[in-house]
C-alpha cells in the first residue's frame, strides 16, 4: 500500500504498510533527504486517516530512509506544506487518538525533528541526530518546537538548540528523556515495531483515553504556543536576513547577516 506519489504510482514518496495492527507510515523521498513537500504532506495526512478510521490498527510509526528521517521544508518548494486535517507536514496540529512512534535513523532536522517532537513516542538509532538550524537561515521554528521543545526537554536546552541551530546525538536525546529507547544503526523501525507491539497488549479503549487525557493536561496552553509562534515567524520572514538565509540556502553559500 503507498501513499502519495510524485509523478507516477512507481515512485511513491509515502509508503504505508500495515505490520499486524500497526501502521508504518515511511518517507521515501531520499534523493532530498526526505525533505517535505506538499506531496509528503498529503501522503503523511493520508496515513493518519488509515490510522484514525480503521479500527483494526492500534497504533502507527512514522519513519524515513534507513539514512535519514527528514530535514525537514523543502525550502526550495516553499514553507512548510499544509493540509486540511492535520496543519503543516499533514499532522502537526491534528488531534490523535492513537499512539504514533517516530522511529529515526540518520538526521531528524528542523521540521524533521518537530515531527518527532509530535509524535507520542521516540526510538532511534545511536546514530541519529536531532536539530533546529532554523536561525541559520535566518527563520524561526515554526511546526510546532517553539514551544513543544520546551515542553519535551529541559528550558535550557531547549533555547540552546533553538537558538544555537546546533545538532545534538541521540545518546544525549535519550539521556534527557526525549527518546524512548535507543537502537543499534538500522534498527530503530524494528525497535519501534517491538514498541508499538507492546501497546497492542493493551486495551486499545483504555490506550486511547490515556493518551487523550495526557494531551489534554499537557496541550493546555498550545493555543498561546502558536500565536506567539505565528507573531514571531511573520516578523522574523519580514525580515532582511530571512531573506538573506534563504537565498544564501538556495545558493549553497554562508549567508550575510546584516541584523536587520
Amino acid at each position: 500500500m503507498s501513499g502519495s506519489n510524485t509523478s507516477s504510482p512507481s515512485t511513491p514518496t509515502v509508503v504505508l504498510e500495515r505490520r499486524g495492527r500497526v501502521l508504518v507510515i515511511a518517507l521515501r523521498r531520499e534523493h532530498k533527504r526526505n525533505a517535505v513537500d506538499q506531496d509528503i504532506s498529503d501522503g503523511i495526512e493520508k496515513g493518519l486517516d488509515l490510522l484514525e478510521g480503521d479500527p483494526d490498527l492500534w497504533c502507527g510509526v512514522i519513519t524515513g530512509t534507513p539514512t535519514v528521517f527528514s530535514a525537514g521544508t523543502d525550502l526550495s518548494a516553499g514553507y512548510a506544506p499544509k493540509t486540511e486535517r492535520g496543519g503543516s507536514y499533514g499532522m502537526i496540529r491534528r488531534p490523535r487518538t492513537k499512539p504514533l512512534i517516530a522511529a529515526v535513523e540518520g538526521f531528524a532536522l528542523g521540521g524533521g525533528f518537530e515531527i518527532v517532537l509530535a509524535c507520542d513516542l521516540v526510538v532511534a538509532s545511536r546514530e541519529a541526530t536531532f536539530g533546529l538550524p532554523e536561525v541559520r537561515r535566518g527563520l524561526l521554528a515554526n511546526c510546532g518546537a517553539i514551544f513543544r521543545a520546551p515542553r519535551t526537554l529541559p528550558l535550557n536546552v531547549a533555547r540552546e538548540l533553538l537558538v544555537t541551530g546546533d545538532p545534538t546525538d541521540a545518546a544525549r536525546m535519550y539521556g534527557l528523556g526525549v527518546v524512548n529507547r535507543l537502537t543499534e544503526p538500522g534498527q530503530a523501525l524494528e525497535g519501534a515495531l517491538e514498541l508499538a507491539e507492546r501497546i497492542c497488549l493493551n486495551s486499545p479503549t483504555a490506550v486511547s483515553h490515556v493518551l487523550q487525557s495526557v494531551e489534554r493536561v499537557t496541550t493546555a496552553d498550545d493555543e498561546l504556543g502558536w500565536q506567539v509562534t505565528e507573531e514571531g515567524f511573520h516578523t522574523v520572514l519580514a525580515s532582511e536576513d530571512a531573506k538573506e538565509g534563504l537565498t544564501a540556502f538556495l545558493e549553497k553559500r554562508p549567508p550575510e547577516w546584516t541584523g536587520r
